[in-house]
């Protein structure tokens, strides 16, 4: 007999006894988070600072109301994300930094330091050993690595690529490296664009396996595929996007992939999870922009769970009236009912329900849930 896991929900309602921060608190004491071993350890508070022109991140306040939260139970939180694997405004940790700061994520209105969590240029990582099918040794930033404690805050969303964004993905692609996006990304290795490249040399001294050269003709970076690993640091370390990808893997096996990375980051760390269900944007927050939601704001919910809490997310957006307004899911759906998988409806190409059924098989958590509704 599978077991289920608890996750509590509340709603979006507030009147002047209460507020949606208030709500949250509730939440999160309800779920039990003061179960954590929390006092004077290190406690990293996964979120997604949201690139430059998207809007449909988590706001601060929330964020805010958490760190309040964690310290006066004792503990040491600090935000943090990885850098990215593709160009934009969170490339680097100064880039990353600075939209953080934009976005309204610093240590003046969150209350605690904010930590990029795989370094400058997203190669300060650990490989954890766990013996995965698709990634054996997923490359986790340090500092999360280092944290005592790992919370998630996430945006629950649909994805592009691995059909829902939800606490696992926060997980899994949100903690790896640059080189760790890579290998969740695409089973390819880079090429190297000869017309962006500038001959710099900064990937031929910066590749651990020795896999690039400067053809001496035409001074462009050239690399062997026979030794070159597929770590990524060539992508992550050119400026002129010189290094690139051509092809991307399938969405079984990103979502397979983000499991396995997931399971890396939880790998002997106390854990909890909080997930928004408002502005269910179509697509991930990394892009510059956010189109119109698919469903009415619905709540927040929150687990020890982090595979029961998607499952729940997702459900309840199925669950959920689709808004009849302007947006990528009536573009194409205009009479999508509830109860439909919209995440399909949207992605069609992608499997999210099989990134749940490998994170329970790999022993991340189970899909079968007790739904707590607090009021």
């Amino acid at each position: 007999m599978t077991t289920s896991s608890k996750v509590y929900f509340i709603g979006i309602r507030a009147n002047g006894s209460h507020n949606l921060l208030d709500n949250m608190e509730k939440l999160v004491r309800k779920a039990g988070i003061e179960k954590l071993p929390l006092q004077d350890k290190f406690v990293a508070l996964k979120i997604h600072f949201g690139e430059l022109g998207n809007l449909a991140y988590i706001r601060p306040n929330y964020v805010a109301r958490m760190v309040k939260i964690l310290t006066a139970l004792g503990a040491k939180p600090f935000l943090t994300d990885c850098n990215t694997l593709y160009s934009g405004s969170r490339q680097n940790a100064v880039d990353h930094l600075q939209t953080a700061m934009v976005n309204g994520f610093n240590p003046l209105s969150a209350g605690c330091q904010v930590i990029i969590g795989d370094g400058l240029k997203g190669l300060d990582y650990r490989e954890i050993p766990i013996d995965g099918k698709y990634c054996p040794a997923p490359k986790i930033g340090s500092a999360i690595v280092d944290a005592d404690i790992l919370i998630t805050l996430t945006h629950f969303k649909g994805h592009e690529a691995a059909g829902i964004g939800g606490t696992i993905k926060n997980l899994g692609m949100g903690c790896g490296a640059v080189p760790g996006k890579l290998e969740m990304h695409s089973a390819s290795k880079p090429v190297i664009h000869s017309d962006s490249c500038r001959g710099c040399g900064l990937c031929v001294k910066h590749c651990r396996h020795k896999a690039i050269s400067l053809n001496k003709q035409t001074k462009k970076a050239v690399i062997d595929h026979s030794k070159c690993v597929g770590c990524g640091q060539c992508i992550a370390i050119c400026q002129f996007q010189g290094a690139y990808l051509e092809s991307y893997d399938d969405s079984r096996s990103l979502n397979a992939r983000i499991d396995e990375y997931a399971k890396a980051v939880l790998k002997d760390k106390p854990n909890f999870h909080v997930s928004f269900i408002m502005d269910v944007s179509p697509e991930c927050d990394c892009w510059g922009h956010n189109d119109a939601p698919i469903v009415p704001n619905l709540g927040i919910a929150a687990s020890f769970d982090p595979v029961a809490l998607d499952a729940a997310c997702a459900d309840l957006v199925l669950n959920a009236p689709a808004l009849k307004s302007e947006n990528m899911l009536t573009d194409h759906h205009p009479n999508c009912k509830c109860k439909q998988d919209k995440f399909k409806l949207l992605h069609p190409d992608t499997d999210w329900k099989f990134g749940l059924e490998y994170a329970e098989e790999i022993g991340i958590g189970t899909r079968q849930y007790e739904l707590i509704k607090l009021s």
